[in-house]
């Protein structure tokens, strides 16, 4: 039997140190670990290497549930496939172990307790955002508003200056990192608004 340990923070500059320390005294011989938002399973690499290597009487720990996952689906999603291969899901903190029925159960309402906690967050997240725009909106002086919104992936400026440098559109989308749809639609634009010579009278 192999006890692997599995620890996740949301953020790169989040720190891993306290959950991997947890893991080792709890006798993990192998802890993969990443950086990733647990609110799905979506490019979650090394969660989904552990699910693919795990063995029959080997043991899947981690320090609390919403490390694993942060709404029931996908946790009951994990613990059907450690089931499946005849492994064990545990944690430190709460003792879980899902080889008793207590176990089971309590990871459960964990469970649920994790998803409800996100979707609360998510809330008040749209709740700020909401009220910012609507500060904002009274607010005449742009520089003075707090919500700025997402920034802008394509720098209009830049793509004008490399076009009259004379690069074409595919050399400025692959300097910029950005497609040739997206150069195309800035110089248009540019075309577009550029003031027009009024026609000689007849």
């Amino acid at each position: 039997m192999t006890t692997y340990g599995y620890a996740r923070v949301s953020t790169k500059d989040q720190d891993l140190t306290i959950q991997i320390d947890a893991l080792r005294a709890a006798g993990c011989e192998l802890i993969r670990e990443e950086k990733r938002s647990g609110t799905s399973m979506e490019g979650r690499q090394e969660l989904e290497t552990l699910l693919a290597f795990i063995r029959p009487g080997d043991v899947l720990m981690i320090t609390k549930v919403d490390r694993l996952a942060r709404n029931i689906g996908d946790l009951q999603d994990i613990v059907r496939k450690l089931q499946a291969k005849g492994a064990a899901l545990r944690t430190t903190d709460h003792q879980i172990n899902t080889e008793t029925a207590q176990g089971k159960a309590f990871l459960g309402m964990l469970g649920v307790f994790a998803e409800f906690e996100t979707n609360i967050r998510k809330e008040r997240q749209l709740e700020g955002i909401a009220k910012a725009k609507a500060a904002d909106a009274k607010e005449e002086d742009k520089s003075k508003r707090t919500y700025k919104g997402r920034t802008p992936s394509i720098d209009p400026e830049r793509v004008r200056a490399m076009r009259s440098e004379g690069k074409g559109a595919s050399e400025i989308a692959k300097a910029l990192g950005i497609g040739r749809a997206s150069v195309y639609r800035v110089l248009e634009a540019q075309a577009e608004s550029a003031p027009k010579a009024n026609p000689k009278a007849a």
